[in-house]
């Protein structure tokens, strides 16, 4: 593959709008689509398996999620997650999916998310053996609780959610951590709904362009892999811009000016 491509893991039924909620908005996945069709590898997205998914959530909560017909649309995203972190163990790479998982529980889910698509992907790698330790960077606007809540005590996985309304100490918080940490991948919840022009208000364009380039520069500082899931965003207006400018510093290319 090209230097200035990355992979994009999606498929056609994410354009759906499977629930009424921001999240699943006409419009959402194509506005990102076209953003960085110049810099994307398209790979299409298979189902996560039974296995991966009662691997993280409860067969109540399972139970839960199909009786509201939504289990094919929310296993199509982790098993794009799970297709992207294997990509990700040798270059960067990205899931373009929906719906977002980081407030989905062991055995309970809110906030749009269903199945918690990074702590199903990651539970995939430390099990078949591919990785002993894990940092996940979430940078959605809302703290990501059920990823907490599923990884925190399995002792393998650092979190990071930058909890501050101030853009510099923001991006210091995350230059800072990522410097001193440690693990076999980086797994990021990448949401957009911080950005000034979205619902935090907080982070321009040209931060997540320096977001992505602090996460390459400590892949390469360890010499590790990352990938990144989409979470929240909802301004379709600055949302394609914006995960263009994260994707094009996670491949080192000039970002916007």
């Amino acid at each position: 593959m090209p230097q200035n491509k990355i992979p994009v893991f999606t498929h056609e039924d994410f354009l759906e709008a499977y629930t009424h909620d921001p999240a699943a908005a006409p419009g959402r996945i194509e506005a990102v689509r076209d953003a960085i069709s110049d810099i994307a590898e398209y790979r299409e997205v298979l189902p996560a398996s039974w296995e991966d998914i009662q691997r993280v959530h409860t067969d109540r909560h399972i139970q839960r999620v199909i009786r509201e017909g939504l289990d094919p649309i929310a296993s199509l995203a982790a098993g794009g997650a799970v297709m992207a972190a294997l990509e990700g163990m040798n270059r960067p790479s990205f899931a373009l999916i929906r719906p977002p998982g980081h407030h989905a529980s062991a055995d309970g889910s809110w906030g749009f998310c269903y199945y918690n698509n990074v702590a199903v992907a990651l539970e995939h790698l430390k099990h078949h053996g591919l990785i002993q330790t894990a940092y996940l960077l979430d940078f959605d606007l809302h703290y990501g609780d059920g990823s907490v809540n599923i990884l925190r005590d399995k002792g393998y996985a650092a979190i990071l959610n930058p909890q501050t309304e101030d853009r510099g100490e923001y991006l210091k918080t995350v230059e800072r951590d990522l410097a001193r940490m440690h693990a076999d991948i980086i797994a990021v919840s990448a949401g957009f709904d911080a950005h000034q022009l979205d619902w935090g208000g907080i982070l321009s364009t040209r931060d997540y362009h320096s977001m992505g380039a602090m996460i390459r520069e400590a892949c390469r500082r360890l010499g590790i892999g990352c990938f990144a899931v989409l979470e929240g965003g909802y301004n379709h207006a600055v949302l394609g811009k914006n995960v263009r400018a994260f994707l094009l510093g996670l491949l080192g290319l000039p970002g916007p000016s």
